[in-house]
């Protein structure tokens, strides 16, 4: 275990803890590199504590919450200047950083495969296929989701639209009706912005769908929740295990509306990659030209 300051604390201090702090102490010390990426909701299930139980452990230390007190752990376990991959070292060769980044994905993605429910998924494309309106909201990150998602469903014709400004979203959220639809994209489910906005929409009669974690602000107010539980910390690291899932997620609801609305959306396809062809290049008719 790499030494650090807070780490010294903590294990200086075992002896005065109570049983449930006690607990939290060895997971953080068994495994401190872990805990800069892993989620309140996490640490409190392996320590078998509550989420306050966590809260108040860490102003124990000094720290306003869990998020202050992982980011002070990262920079003392010298990850400061590491925030491209948990799963890659600062100095990694080629071959390192490439297997340890595609491993990484495959086995999220795995994870996040096997813990979607087909009921639920079912009960989200009847809705999507019958939606008056689809928008999809992301910030950040998320926006380049919500961006790929509006492109995916535009093809199942489909009313659809994306923005990622904050006041936009609200405006649009003011207007909405009965029959229109939201897709509010978000790993931390914590933006404030998203969630007023979600918050508006849901009280005009639209349709909130969230794809973000369970236990996130935004999921609490959604209609409906797409749980994509993927423990890495994007307050530190740069959001691509979260965003690659979310990406999958679009990619199975949009499936599954093509295949809802059957020759519909096939013919539409097929008349689409039919415009495609006469601008795409082809060295057929360079040859032609010469």
């Amino acid at each position: 275990m790499k030494s650090s300051y807070v780490l010294k604390i903590i294990e200086n201090n075992m002896d005065e803890y109570s049983a449930s702090y006690r607990r939290i102490a060895e997971v953080i010390l068994e495994q401190p590199e872990k805990i800069v990426r892993m989620s309140i909701s996490k640490l409190s299930q392996l320590a078998n504590v509550s989420d306050p139980t966590i809260m108040r452990f860490c102003a124990m230390l000094g720290f306003p919450g869990f998020k202050d007190f992982k980011l002070h752990l990262a920079k003392e376990l010298a990850l400061k200047e590491n925030y491209v991959h948990w799963s890659v070292e600062q100095n990694g060769n080629p071959d390192s950083y490439i297997r340890r980044v595609g491993i990484a994905t495959i086995s999220t993605l795995n994870e996040v495969l096997n813990s979607i429910n087909e009921d639920d998924i079912e009960e989200l494309v009847e809705i999507l296929s019958n939606a008056k309106k689809i928008e999809f909201w992301g910030q950040g990150a998320s926006a380049v989701v919500a961006q790929d998602a509006y492109h995916k469903f535009f093809r199942a014709g489909i009313s659809c639209a994306t923005t990622s400004d904050p006041h936009m979203q609200c405006m649009s959220a003011g207007v909405m009706s009965k029959g229109d639809v939201v897709v509010a994209i978000s790993h931390t489910g914590k933006s404030e912005n998203l969630i007023t906005n979600a918050k508006i929409a849901k009280a005009q009669g639209g349709i909130v769908i969230g794809i973000t974690m369970n236990s996130s602000p935004l999921a609490k107010i959604c209609t409906h929740t797409v749980g994509i539980n993927v423990d890495e910390d994007t307050d530190i690291y740069l959001p691509m295990l979260s965003r690659l899932a979310h990406l999958m997620v679009i990619d199975i609801l949009a499936v599954g509306v093509m295949l809802k609305k059957g020759n519909q959306a096939m013919d539409r396809m097929r008349r689409m990659k039919e415009s495609l062809m006469q601008i795409k290049y082809s060295s057929v008719d360079e040859e032609s030209e010469e």
